[in-house]
């Protein structure tokens, strides 16, 4: 039988694809009773993901820091407000992918 321990570098290589890591927000980001800490791990767990190769340790922990003060700050849980409220009106919030540079329109 698996552990739970396994799961984790599983969950870390399949966000390593942009897709499935926007996926992976999207849902969090859909959950009908929010918790805010749910949010927080599976942002953490997509910058784990995606800044290997694409930030140094130093800045990729920069990055992890900023996220953790932006998570903190009081109203941070907003977020799910706001979906909830647009899901109202038969709207969401939804995540893409973005290469820097690109313009976001296109």
């Amino acid at each position: 039988m698996a552990t739970s321990d396994s799961y984790h570098p599983y969950l870390i290589s399949h966000l390593k694809d942009p897709s499935h890591a926007a996926l992976y927000i999207e849902a969090i980001l859909e959950e009908e009773d929010p918790e805010p800490e749910l949010l927080q791990m599976a942002l953490n767990n997509v910058a784990e993901a995606l800044t290997e190769g694409r930030m140094t340790p130093e800045q990729a922990k920069y990055h992890q820091e900023k996220l953790k003060e932006i998570l903190s700050q009081r109203g941070s849980e907003a977020i799910y407000y706001l979906g909830t409220w647009l899901n109202a009106l038969g709207l969401k919030l939804t995540v893409i992918i973005w290469e820097p540079g690109s313009m976001l329109w296109d």
